[in-house]
């Protein structure tokens, strides 16, 4: 069904449906069928009901507050108590914060300030090429407008930059996007409209974040734009002067930034997916590494098999893992010694981590240690090195045994950091022995340790992310990107596709599985 826009609707009226043969006239029933109850559910929303803020609840519907209050009005609580005289201090304290003075910079609005001078384009933007857009079905009837009137002059149309592939290089062109009116036989006029997707609505924000075809920066660009921030680990800033300096394109700052979180709120069904698509694999590597959401502590978790990489940024709790790791999971888990881990009952302890506490302990200034941290590495790594070349699944392995030996002799030490590992080794025994029983298993969790090395740089670099949807767009682009290296994939060119039809309000298209896109 299309939508009606409002110039559709100033077109019905009685002598329009008079003149519609019954089939059409139920058609038309049927449109304004569903843009009246769309309109119902739309007013029906809450707070509590929707994404939507608080903020925007009717003030005037019944509330717990409200009920509250007029309990206590019907109690004879509400009457007013006089104000206290104004002292000199105070009368000065109120002056400071009266709105005359309002130059506190905790109550000054962020962006532009009333009055103040704005900036626009020195030169005008030239199009090197006009895409035109027809409605192509009737929006009263449904019916297709192949045939149909179609006006000579657009009604609306705006200017895009769009980065096009030339050979085996690419540029950047202005686009000049027109749109078009035709007239059915059924006398209805439809105008062609650029599309709406989702929109991330943030409380506080004066223009809300929406996937829409009508904006400056086109899917291709966008897609360009992520892998710098993301991928590169550009920053904002250096994108602007990148684009100036060998694109000659002027792009603010605002533009840019809105355009890389637009491109992570494109990504996020497809980040749901991953998730699903994950639960089934039978080896999940699992790893974690602190996060900074405005100076907030925080996590960026990564759970990744052969062919997903999914990213998520929480706290480090078991809840979060839950989130990640779902009870539909059954597999193997490899991971590190976190404790919250150790619920699982199928896990593989990462004996990388177990070494690099060894190699240090052989490096102690106590001989005695010294000597038994060394001899611990050496069973570790033998322990190893025959699984390696011959598989094994004996519960009687004698590397198994001295190993546990060895772990045994070093819970006895008085050296506080190797009595710790010995306990550390013993007390998590199956998962660190797991892959003896089990050869598929990896020995390490190095594969997830790998996905967050440029997260890791980056974090270095921009000391993470600014807000929730920040956090949730640069989880969602860097689970598309690693994903698609681990399948081969031309990541820009299947995240263009995910901006592009997320613009139009249209499903995200699957995710291939090792099919390398053209570009």
């Amino acid at each position: 069904m299309a939508r009606l826009s409002k110039a559709d609707l100033e077109q019905m009226g009685e002598e329009y449906f008079r003149a519609l043969d019954p089939e059409r006239l139920v058609e038309v029933a049927k449109n304004l069928h569903g843009l009246a109850v769309e309109q119902l559910e739309k007013l029906e929303e809450t707070s509590q009901t929707s994404s939507r803020p608080p903020s925007s609840d009717n003030p005037y519907h019944s509330s717990k507050r409200q009920e509250e209050s007029a309990d206590a009005c019907q109690d004879g609580l509400c009457e007013q108590t006089p104000e206290p005289a104004q002292t000199p201090e105070s009368a000065s304290a109120g002056s400071a914060d009266s709105p005359d003075s309002g130059k506190e910079a905790g109550k000054r609005k962020a962006g532009k300030q009333p009055g103040a001078q704005g900036k626009w384009r020195t030169q005008p933007l030239k199009a090197e090429r006009t895409i035109e857009h027809y409605p192509q079905q009737c929006a009263a009837c449904n019916a297709q407008l192949d045939n149909a009137q179609v006006n000579p002059a657009p009604y609306m149309g705006y200017y895009q930059f769009e980065l096009v592939s030339e050979g085996s290089g690419f540029r950047i062109e202005c686009q000049l996007h027109h749109y078009y009116g035709a007239t059915c036989s059924c006398g209805h006029h439809t105008q062609a409209a650029p599309g709406k997707g989702d929109c991330s609505t943030v409380t506080g924000r004066q223009v809300q974040l929406q996937l829409k075809e009508y904006t400056l920066v086109g899917p291709m660009l966008g897609s360009f734009l992520a892998s710098l921030s993301v991928r590169y680990r550009l920053s904002r800033a250096k994108i602007q002067e990148f684009l100036q300096d060998w694109a000659g394109i002027e792009l603010s700052v605002g533009s840019i930034d809105r355009s890389i979180r637009e491109a992570g709120l494109a990504c996020r069904p497809v980040v749901e997916e991953l998730s699903e698509q994950l639960q089934p694999a039978d080896v999940l590597h699992l790893d974690e590494t602190p996060w900074y959401e405005w100076g907030r502590l925080c996590w960026l978790w990564v759970a990744t098999s052969s062919t997903i990489a999914v990213f998520f940024i929480g706290r480090r709790t078991k809840q979060m893992l839950l989130h990640i790791v779902t009870t539909a999971f059954v597999g193997w888990l490899v991971s590190d010694g976190y404790g919250a881990y150790r619920w699982y009952e199928h896990r593989q302890r990462c004996l990388a981590h177990l070494i690099r506490k060894a190699l240090a302990l052989a490096q102690a200034v106590e001989r005695e240690a010294r000597q038994l941290a060394q001899w611990l590495l050496e069973e570790m790594r033998e322990l190893i090195h025959a699984m390696a070349t011959a598989a094994s699944d004996d519960p009687d392995d004698p590397g198994v045994i001295r190993l546990q030996k060895v772990a045994l002799i070093a819970t006895g030490s008085e050296h506080p950091k190797l009595k710790a590992l010995a306990q550390e080794i013993l007390n998590d025994w199956d998962a660190v022995v797991a892959f003896v029983y089990n050869p598929h298993l990896p020995v390490t969790n190095h594969q997830a340790e790998r996905a967050l090395r440029h997260a890791v740089i980056a974090r270095r670099i921009g000391y993470g992310t600014r807000s929730a949807e920040g956090s949730q767009a640069y989880a969602a682009l860097l689970s598309v990107m690693e994903t698609c290296r681990l399948r081969g994939i031309n990541p820009w060119t299947y995240l263009a596709q995910v901006i592009a039809d997320r613009r139009k309000g249209l499903d995200a298209p699957p995710f291939p599985d090792s099919l390398i896109l053209a570009s």
